[in-house]
C-alpha cells in the first residue's frame, strides 16, 4: 500500500492502485488507499484510481468523492447548473453514481444519508458531549460595549488600534469560573491516556514530551493542584476544550465576561487596586515605573526561585470577579484564546510537519492572550488588552479556561 501513495514513479503508483482494487479491495485498508489516491497530484494515477472505485465499486471512496464533485443527489438533478469538466470530474460522478447504483436524485440523497448515518451519529456525539465542569458561570446573551477608545498614555500604552471602541452582540454561554487548574488537566490526561481522540487536525507531533504533558509540572511554583495549569501550547488547550465539552473563548467572548455590559477597564470596575490582581509587583514585591524597570526585573527570574510565588490559586482573589463571578481574569496568568490576532477570526492553522521556525513569522500562527499575568505591568490588566502568541510556545505565565453551549 506504501507503493501507491509514496513510490517516486507515478506509473508504479498507479500500478500498485490497480493490484490493490483488483485483489485487495475486501481489505479495508486497501480499499481505504485506492480513495485516497484518487487525490494523487499526477492526474493518471487519480484517474486510474477514480476508475477502479467505479469498476469495484468501493465504497470507501465515497467522501474523496464527494469532496471532488460534490453530492450526487445535486448534480444529478436536472435544474442543477452544470459546466464543461474535465476528465477528473467526471470520471468521479461516474465513480459515485456506480457505487450508489442509481441516478435518480432522490433515491441517491436516501443514499447519501443511510451511508454518512454512523458518520453523522459520531459528529451529533462530539458537538453534544456533555460539558465536565460545572463550576461555571453564566454570560447572558445580549450586546456589550467592546475595545477602547483611547489606548491609554503611558511608559506601557497600549499601541495597536485594532480594538477600536464598538458595540458587539453575542449569544448566550457558559465559561469556567476559573482557570483550568493543574487538578482538572490531570483527569484529561489521565482519561485521554495518550490518545488522539480530542486532538487537532494541525496537532504537531512533539516526540520529546508525552502527549499534552504539561512542561512546567517539575516546579513546585506552578504544579500544586488547585494552581492554573501552564506550560501548555495553543494545541494542548484546544484538545483540552474538546474533552470538556466545551471549546476555547473567542475574544469577545472572553472580553464580555471579563467586563460585562458597561465597559468597564478592569473585571471589578473602573479604578485600579493592586489588592484585586495578581501582576507584577505582587509576584516579586516590587513596584516598576517604567519600562526599563520591569525589564530589569524580569530578567532576575530564575527557573528555580526567582520570584519565589508567581502565581496563585485560581480560585484566588475573589474581590477581583467579574460582573459574572469569573474570578482573575485580570492577571496571574494571560488566558488562551481560539481568535487570530491579526484576522480576529477562529484560528485554522496549518503547520503540521513543519519547524515553528519555518512559520513563526506567519501571521496565522499567532492567537489572542488576553487578561495578563503574573509578569505584567498595569496597562496589561485592562479587560480590552490584546496580547498574542506563538500557538507552539510553552509558558508559565500562559494558562486557560473554556467555554460552553448553553442548551436550547
Amino acid at each position: 500500500m506504501s507503493l501507491s501513495a509514496r513510490h517516486p514513479e507515478w506509473p508504479v503508483r498507479a500500478a500498485a492502485v490497480r493490484i490493490l482494487a483488483g485483489r485487495h479491495r475486501h481489505v479495508p485498508e486497501a480499499a481505504s488507499a485506492v480513495a485516497a489516491a484518487s487525490h494523487d497530484p499526477v492526474d493518471w494515477v487519480a484517474f486510474t484510481a477514480l476508475k477502479m472505485a467505479t469498476e469495484y465499486r468501493i465504497d470507501a471512496a465515497v467522501p474523496d468523492l464527494i469532496r471532488i464533485s460534490g453530492w450526487p443527489s445535486n448534480f444529478t438533478r436536472k435544474d442543477f447548473t452544470r459546466k464543461p469538466v474535465g476528465c477528473g470530474a467526471a470520471f468521479t460522478k461516474r465513480a459515485l453514481l456506480a457505487i450508489f447504483g442509481t441516478t435518480d436524485p432522490d433515491r441517491l440523497r436516501q443514499l447519501e444519508d443511510e451511508y454518512f448515518a454512523g458518520m453523522q451519529t459520531r459528529i451529533r456525539a462530539q458537538a453534544t458531549r456533555s460539558r465536565r465542569n460545572q463550576d461555571v458561570v453564566l454570560v447572558p446573551e445580549g450586546p456589550f460595549m467592546a475595545g477602547v477608545s483611547k489606548p491609554g498614555s503611558g511608559p506601557f500604552r497600549m499601541t495597536q488600534g485594532d480594538n477600536p471602541l464598538r458595540a458587539e452582540d453575542l449569544p448566550a454561554y457558559y465559561m469556567d469560573r476559573t482557570t483550568v487548574t493543574n487538578a482538572r488537566y490531570a483527569e484529561f490526561l489521565a482519561d485521554t491516556g495518550g490518545s488522539t481522540e480530542f486532538d487537532h487536525p494541525d496537532q504537531p507531533e512533539q516526540p520529546e514530551r508525552r502527549p499534552h504533558q504539561p512542561v512546567h509540572w517539575h516546579d513546585p511554583r506552578f504544579n500544586a493542584p488547585e494552581m492554573p495549569i501552564v506550560g501548555v501550547d495553543w494545541y494542548d488547550a484546544w484538545a483540552f476544550a474538546r474533552w470538556s465539552g466545551g471549546t476555547l473563548p473567542s475574544e469577545l467572548q472572553w472580553e464580555k465576561a471579563a467586563r460585562g455590559t458597561d465597559g468597564r477597564i478592569y473585571p471589578w470596575g473602573n479604578d485600579w487596586d493592586p489588592d484585586r490582581v495578581n501582576f507584577v509587583a505582587r509576584s516579586y514585591g516590587t513596584a516598576v515605573a517604567d519600562l526599563d524597570e520591569l525589564e530589569a526585573l524580569l530578567v532576575t527570574t530564575t527557573d528555580t526561585d526567582v520570584p519565589e510565588h508567581p502565581v496563585l490559586p485560581s480560585d484566588s482573589l475573589p474581590a477581583g470577579a467579574s460582573p459574572y463571578g469569573a474570578l482573575q481574569m485580570s492577571g496571574n496568568v494571560w488566558e488562551l484564546t481560539r481568535t487570530n490576532f491579526y484576522t480576529g477570526q477562529d484560528m485554522d492553522p496549518f503547520f503540521k510537519g513543519r519547524h515553528p521556525m519555518e512559520f513563526m513569522n506567519r501571521k496565522d500562527a499567532f492567537h489572542v492572550l488576553r487578561g495578563g499575568t503574573w509578569t505584567s505591568p498595569q496597562t496589561c490588566l485592562t479587560t480590552f488588552y490584546r496580547g498574542k502568541d506563538l500557538i507552539t510556545d510553552f509558558h508559565n505565565e500562559v494558562g486557560f479556561r473554556c467555554v460552553y453551549e448553553v442548551a436550547e
